[in-house]
């Protein structure tokens, strides 16, 4: 099986259920990325359902966590960023991904903050989905897809 070329960021702002968080890990571990989550988190890290989630693989998964979403901005600056968010116009298909970038979720409930979406501009993504159907996709579903294809772009027969 071929190596992905380089690794990606996975970042959950405000991540409100730990079963998404362990999901996002082992989407993490699988492709050779890192998980950001970014403070508050709606749910202990030594919460059961997050280890049960990502299984016995938890403790192997890169894992960063941020006090804030300003932090993460700070010491990321330098980083490539892509925003995902129901109220974007461009899909995942027409960008093109590089390793390292970030892959930025926000929260179950209420995505990211719009002011976030509208300043991200062409790195702003939306997975496009029927009209009339769902408003949303599970979070870490959202996060497969747009990982994937991330990882698709850098080596097809990966």
């Amino acid at each position: 099986m071929p190596k992905l070329g380089g690794m990606f960021n996975i970042v959950l702002v405000e991540p409100e259920i730990p079963h998404n968080a362990g999901a996002a890990g082992r989407l993490a571990l699988a492709t050779d990325s890192t998980l950001h989550l970014v403070k508050p988190l709606g749910f202990s890290l030594e919460d059961k359902h997050v280890r049960r989630t990502g299984l016995d693989y938890w403790q192997d998964v890169k894992l960063k966590v941020w006090e804030s979403y300003d932090e993460f901005c700070a010491a990321n600056a330098d980083g490539r960023m892509w925003f995902l968010s129901t109220k974007a116009k461009q899909s995942p298909w027409t960008a093109e991904f590089q390793p390292g970038d970030f892959l930025v979720f926000g929260r179950e409930t209420k995505g990211l903050p719009e002011s976030v979406v509208f300043a991200a501009g062409d790195q702003a993504l939306r997975i496009p989905m029927a009209p009339g159907g769902t408003r949303s996709l599970n979070l870490s579903t959202a996060v497969a897809i747009v990982l994937y294809e991330a990882a698709r772009q850098q080596d097809p027969g990966w």
